[in-house]
């Protein structure tokens, strides 16, 4: 059975190879890569990723995960690439940060499922490390088609000069806190502390506003965010960072722990059945 769903994931999805459009650097070891990628950036749902690699390189051998920044779209509005962040750390992005334009990368994609887009009046994202790489485009498509009135994000990192894309997200409109552990932009605080302040504060204004949150960043800290809005009654889903290995379900080397409706546990491939969540579905521990 694992084996067909996987086969018939594989059938949805593009496999392309398309030339850097720009690579550069955006906050300490991170970068902006965009690549021309049309038949992926058409088909792209806010939450969802893309495996990619260097074109030609044979190391790694596996491609790596990287969640959908932004879709760019030519001077006639058609989508034609999609801009990811990424960490330059491992034995891809290393090499991948030092690619000139125009290098030829391989891209499949795109993969995992969406965010819901449940109306809501006020959308809450909360954000930790590299985990605002999915959000800005979520954000622009809740408030272009309607189905959040107000977008609020509180992001934080261990100091400013990690902080990436701010000016994305303040020039779309939403409204942006910061929050690092040192103190050096925004707050000195972290991030669930922050949402649990921003979410009562709402409550107290506008009992009746209607929220909804999405997290994604360290685990420990979507676990937190994950408890502060379940005791709070606000829903709230959740974007995995869980290492995938093929982005397509076969290898099971991402599994999460995920409740079932009898009140038992079983693995679920974040790759396939993910990477977005309903927190209350995850066991934490």
């Amino acid at each position: 059975m694992a084996s067909l769903h996987a086969k018939n994931y594989a059938d949805s999805m593009v496999h392309l190879t398309g030339p850097l459009l720009e690579n550069r650097a955006v906050a300490e070891n991170t970068y902006l890569l965009r690549v021309r990628a049309p038949e992926i950036a058409s088909k792209a749902k806010p939450g969802q990723f893309v495996m990619i690699r260097l074109a030609g390189l044979d190391a790694p051998l596996i491609g790596r995960a990287f969640a959908i920044y932004d879709v760019h779209v030519d001077e006639n509005g058609s989508p034609d690439a999609i801009d990811l962040i990424y960490l330059r750390k491992g034995a891809l992005t290393m090499p991948l940060s030092a690619a000139p334009v125009g290098t030829p990368v391989s891209v499949w994609g795109p993969l995992g499922n969406a965010f819901r887009d449940a109306e809501c009046d006020r959308l809450v994202m909360a954000v930790g490390g590299i985990g605002q790489t999915p959000m800005l485009v979520t954000g622009r498509d809740a408030l272009s088609r309607g189905w959040a009135k107000r977008v609020d994000l509180i992001y934080g990192a261990r100091r400013s000069s990690l902080l990436a894309g701010v000016d994305d997200f303040r020039g779309a409109g939403f409204d942006v806190t910061t929050c690092t552990d040192d103190g050096s932009e925004g707050r000195q605080a972290l991030v669930p502390d922050v949402l649990a302040e921003r979410l009562d504060e709402i409550k107290q204004q506008d009992p009746g506003e209607r929220i909804r949150v999405l997290t994604c960043g360290p685990e420990i800290m979507m676990e937190k965010v994950a408890g502060v809005c379940i005791d709070r009654g606000v829903d709230v889903q959740v974007s995995m960072e869980t290492p995938m290995a093929c982005g397509i379900g076969i290898c099971f080397s991402c599994v999460a722990k995920v409740k079932q409706d009898d009140g038992s546990w079983d693995y679920k491939r974040t790759c396939v059945d993910g990477p977005i969540f309903d927190a209350e579905q995850l066991c934490w521990e």
